[in-house]
């Protein structure tokens, strides 16, 4: 409580433009998250409607994560050099008509072509709204801030959830993608209250005065220093994307599937351990004020190993359900430092792109996760060991990795 209250306080003290900025960048990755989280709750079905197995469905998240990285790149380039706003408005509006395209897709093939090209345009809104929050939020309390921010992802999935829990007998798989792409409104929020971002805005006068300070070969001469970095980035990355996607995407189709609840017990779960996973952000993001970064994500990392019997083993609806929420507590608790550490760590110039690329790279390597998850699981023919041996392996790796990384809690935004 007394953290809430303290989030209440920040947040008030923000001003107009700061509080427009965040709503934007936490909106934008909640309706992202809405669209990829819709097919995740209709694998069984859309296998059914093309007569195709859920691990053949399932490689539409292997293409979208795939895909991520260009998006990342692209948007990424196109933001450090035209601006955070106008690349964010054109890229919600990417995904949401890609969204709304599937709804109508003939064929399997097309649904995963569609799936592709939905990867390269959510591949680029975190990366973009990120920069765009952090370069305008002012330094206290941006632990906090980033733990609200990145559980906008959880947010949509409790909107995915919900969605599929009530809808899904009335309108179907396809009348929830046509649904999935209402985040096309969100556009005029941004074009009408969100502002440019402050640091961008002194950089590019700055490029201005003195173009062969942020010439091409300068630029070049700044990213080799920063390489080593981006490369840690990347595979801390690896890591969180392991965490959360290995915990999530096949997660629905195993309580469906083998512990054979109903499509509304199934999205009902899902809402209940999306609040969890705000909850886990919102606290683990502000113990990263006062624990510093690592040891935030350190501790949230190795807590999810207490979740495993009830998560992966549970034998009632109530247990699955209590090991899902302490799970997605402590795997989004560790990503809710995620968004203010990797601004944290790179510098000013490429904030649009460097973080988001390393993110989206790190989905790429793990791109395979659920498709290799549910063909293991169909060839044991059970999910169970599949789920625990994932998560034990990546909260692990995740704890390692993070130790060895640089603690940077407070870094000046403005600073190269």
């Amino acid at each position: 409580m007394l953290r809430l209250m303290a989030f209440v306080h920040d947040f008030r003290r923000l001003s107009p433009s700061q509080r427009h900025t965040f709503i934007a960048a936490f909106l934008g990755w909640t309706l992202d998250s809405l669209d990829f989280f819709l097919l995740i709750f209709c694998v069984k079905a859309i296998s059914s409607d093309f007569h195709a197995k859920p691990s053949d469905v399932l490689s539409a998240v292997f293409l979208t994560q795939a895909f991520r990285p260009v998006g990342a790149l692209l948007f990424g380039v196109l933001a450090d050099r035209y601006g955070r706003r106008p690349i964010l408005m054109f890229n919600i509006l990417s995904f949401s008509v890609i969204e709304l395209a599937c709804a109508f897709a003939p064929s399997l093939s097309m649904l995963l072509i569609l799936r592709a090209l939905f990867g390269i345009a959510m591949g680029g809104e975190w990366g973009v709204g990120a920069a765009l929050a952090f370069e305008t939020l002012p330094t206290e309390g941006r632990g906090t801030f980033s733990g609200i921010l990145q559980e906008g992802y959880a947010f949509g999935s409790i909107l995915a959830s919900a969605a599929f829990a009530l809808f899904f007998h009335s309108i179907g798989w396809r009348g929830l993608f046509i649904l999935g792409a209402s985040p096309a409104l969100l556009v005029f929020y941004v074009q009408a209250r969100v502002k440019e971002s402050p640091v961008w805005l002194a950089s590019e006068h700055k490029r201005r005065a003195n173009p062969q300070r942020e010439s091409f070969y300068g630029r070049v001469s700044m990213l080799k220093s920063f390489l080593p970095t981006f490369f840690f980035l990347v595979l801390l990355m690896t890591a969180f994307m392991s965490f959360s996607h290995g915990t999530q995407d096949v997660y629905p189709t195993f309580l469906e599937v083998q512990m054979k609840l109903s499509p509304r017990l199934v999205g009902t779960i899902g809402v209940i351990y999306g609040f969890a996973q705000i909850a886990g952000g919102f606290v683990f993001g502000t113990l990263s004020e006062r624990w510093g970064r690592k040891r935030a994500i350190i501790a949230a990392a190795l807590l999810s190993l207490l979740a495993i019997p009830a998560w992966a083993y549970g034998r009632s609806t109530l247990t699955l359900a209590i090991g899902a929420v302490v799970m997605q507590f402590m795997v989004q608790g560790a990503w809710g430092v995620v968004p203010a550490y990797l601004a944290e760590l790179t510098p000013a110039p490429v904030r649009a792109t460097a973080p988001g690329l390393a993110y989206q790279l790190g989905g790429l390597v793990t791109s395979w996760n659920a498709k290799a998850q549910a063909l293991a699981a169909e060839r044991w023919g059970s999910y169970n060991h599949v789920l625990a041996i994932t998560v034990i392996i990546v909260a692990l790796s995740l704890a390692l990795l993070a130790s060895l990384g640089h603690e940077v809690r407070g870094k000046d935004m403005t600073a190269d």
